[in-house]
């Protein structure tokens, strides 16, 4: 089988695993109807085929908050003055630096990118905004939008139950 083509159990795979990543191999296996082995051969294929780019654990925001202080989600909409080759891949590589910066999306039309960042507090925003924005002479445009509560957060890729 072409490390791209995928069949029911590899899409029932993927579905699992968007859900909860830490199943080990044999709850895996049951959940899904194959043996082990075919499992494990067939979780490291999807690796392998990058189509399982890697494993995370998602915190919550809302308790971590309560433990370590404060936090600040802003969803910002960046226009650039240059929109050539070179400014987006300059931009893109600078905010990849900043771990406040979570997600960032090149996106038409309208902004050039859209980013979601996590902060302490306004203050660490404010210091975030300074070393992305306001020193880049071509950013033209920064409207953020900041989050009062999380409703849905989600990661997993809508899959078709079968093929």
């Amino acid at each position: 089988m072409n490390p791209l083509e995928l069949d029911p159990i590899d899409l029932q795979l993927l579905a699992r695993l968007q859900v909860d990543s830490s199943l080990s191999n044999q709850a895996l296996a049951e959940l899904v109807h194959v043996s082990p082995p075919t499992c494990l051969r067939r979780v490291k294929r999807l690796v392998e085929a990058g189509l399982i780019e890697r494993e995370i654990a998602i915190l919550s925001v809302d308790t971590l908050a309560q433990v370590m202080g404060h936090s600040l989600c802003a969803v910002a909409e960046i226009t650039l003055d240059r929109q050539d080759q070179n400014a987006l891949v300059a931009f893109e590589k600078k905010v990849a630096t900043e771990d406040a910066v979570q997600q960032c999306y090149r996106v038409s039309p309208g902004p050039d990118f859209v980013l979601v960042i996590h902060v302490r507090d306004m203050p660490d925003y404010l210091a975030l905004t300074q070393r992305l924005f306001t020193t880049d002479a071509n950013v033209r445009n920064v409207k953020s939008f900041f989050s009062i509560k999380r409703s849905k957060f989600g990661a997993a890729v809508p899959l078709p139950a079968s093929i």
